[in-house]
């Protein structure tokens, strides 16, 4: 794990190991499509740069069970393999949909059974995805929160997307740029001073 601060330019990284951890549990998942579109833009963003991207993507429905079992019995081979995983990321991406307001409750279980340090100034993307645009306030209010307090490197730009920018009903334009935002600043906080442009 790479500890870096945001605002701050250091040397670019050759390689950069990019988890993406995604907490939809459709088939397909809103969730994993918005997680999808924050990935391409990072990878976008680095290999810019001439940083190499190692993106591993963990779909929580997957673990589902094991994490439920964590609570009161032992942590699975898988379940530790992917709480290390997110432990050794360079950089991070976060992406869960609203559930009653907030994040899911599969979402913080996993999060809970992280090492409270693990994840101590890695830089990281949140998203979100709801039915509807009222509920994009969840990600300042619920899911920074929650990264602060882990004291992960949150880039400033948060991305919530809702079911019509999935079905073209809606104007993705606003999401897009969002998204390049967003991962020009994770490229910036991962020390790219090229990417400096990439998140104004």
């Amino acid at each position: 794990m790479h500890t870096y601060e945001i605002g701050t330019v250091r040397p670019a990284p050759e390689r950069v190991r990019l988890v993406v951890l995604a907490a939809g549990v459709g088939t397909p998942s809103s969730s994993r499509l918005l997680a999808d579109l924050l990935t391409d833009q990072a990878v976008t963003a680095l290999a810019s740069t001439g940083t190499q991207v190692e993106p591993e993507v963990i779909e929580l429905r997957e673990l589902f069970g094991d994490i439920a079992a964590a609570f009161t019995g032992p942590v699975s081979d898988r379940l530790r393999e992917a709480l290390t995983t997110v432990g050794a990321a360079d950089a991070l991406v976060v992406v869960t949909p609203v559930f009653a307001g907030s994040y899911s409750g599969m979402f913080k279980a996993f999060i809970d059974l992280l090492d409270p340090a693990s994840i101590v100034g890695t830089p990281t993307i949140i998203g979100a995805t709801g039915g509807s645009l009222r509920h994009a306030l969840m990600l300042d209010h619920a899911l920074r929160p929650l990264f602060a307090y882990l004291r992960a490197a949150v880039v400033p730009t948060s991305v919530f997307a809702t079911a019509p920018d999935w079905a073209g009903e809606a104007d993705s334009h606003a999401l897009h740029e969002r998204a390049r935002r967003s991962a020009g600043e994770l490229a910036r906080a991962l020390g790219s001073s090229a990417a400096l442009d990439l998140a104004v």
